[in-house]
């Protein structure tokens, strides 16, 4: 994986390269006419370099919200988020884009594969946005899909393949960009239980390499698969015990 490893020896530094990823006294409220509902109360968050972390709740918790903030896809009301050494919640929306783009892979419960592309031409699609050649686009991508396993499925299409494959695509997709940091949010919430567990040995494999991971999910038995736990209620975001890992 020569052109992965080469560009991340290639990113900058930072001045505060000290802090990788921290979120602090992070507010989000929207606004119900003239009415500002909170949705997100101070929350104060944490996280090293290659942890594995699991934020799990109840549907109306705020985690979905919690999950645009760190992805980029939303901002906060107030606070700060540092990522990478970096202050994002004063970027341009062009700028937001970049880092998506650069510093997050995204894994959701539903693959979101392009129905009209391969397994290959799926993964290569980030590649396509931060306008990588072609030939070099493919290489990564084949990469990418023998990480996971995938390497006699590449011209696939999402229809000719099991809901586990497809998943197993879609996190393909995440790393082909060498991100930052993994968010997936409830990545086995569309997987029987047998394809859950490959999923989430999948995450621990990665999680070894050295991968950070934020899992975002509301089923406790996936949350305990990842080495440190968080909860959030109603907004409020609380730590929770050292996940096992080994659930």
């Amino acid at each position: 994986m020569r052109h992965i490893f080469a560009e991340a020896k290639a990113q900058t530094t930072s001045p505060r390269e000290d802090t990788f990823f921290a979120l602090r006294d992070i507010c989000k409220s929207y606004w119900a006419g003239e009415e500002s509902v909170p949705v997100l109360h101070n929350i104060s968050l944490t996280l090293e370099r290659g942890e594995y972390l699991s934020v799990v709740g109840p549907s109306g918790s705020g985690k979905s919200t919690l999950m645009n903030i760190i992805g980029c896809l939303d901002t906060a009301t107030s606070g700060e988020y540092l990522l990478n050494g970096r202050e994002i919640g004063d970027r341009t929306e062009a700028e937001l884009a970049r880092i998506r783009n650069q510093e997050i892979g995204f894994i959701f419960q539903n693959s979101q594969l392009l129905p009209r592309l391969d397994a290959q031409k799926n993964v290569e699609l980030p590649l396509v946005y931060r306008g990588v050649g072609r030939r070099e686009r493919a290489e990564r991508a084949r990469e990418m899909l023998f990480r996971v396993g995938l390497e006699k499925r590449m011209h696939h299409y999402a229809n000719q393949l099991s809901g586990g494959q497809q998943q197993r695509v879609a996190i393909a997709r995440a790393l082909v960009t060498n991100p930052t940091l993994l968010l997936a949010d409830e990545p086995t919430g569309a997987l029987d239980q047998k394809t859950g567990r490959q999923v989430m040995e999948l995450f621990q494999e990665l999680f070894d390499e050295g991968r950070t991971i934020i899992m975002i999910t509301h089923d406790s038995s996936v949350a305990r698969r990842a080495h440190r736990m968080v909860h959030i209620i109603d907004g409020v975001l609380t730590e929770g015990w050292e996940a096992d890992g080994n659930a």
